[in-house]
């Protein structure tokens, strides 16, 4: 059996199987219990800021 047959039986089966089990695990993870306290804070970073420009020490980010 050549390489490429290999590899694309390989991926058709079992890293198919592979991928959509990690999908199903992040899907879970983010939508476990408890996890909407984390979300919520960076969830508005866009409207931080939305009536006026931020202050001078009230930037989110660090300019270098």
């Amino acid at each position: 059996m050549e390489t490429y047959s290999l590899l694309r039986e390989f991926a058709d089966s079992w890293m198919l199987l592979f991928l959509f089990l990690f999908f199903i695990g992040v899907v879970l993870w983010v939508f476990r219990p408890g996890a909407t306290e984390t979300y919520e804070d960076p969830s508005g970073i866009p409207f931080r800021h939305e009536d006026k420009p931020a202050r001078e020490g009230e930037a989110d980010a660090k300019e270098a």
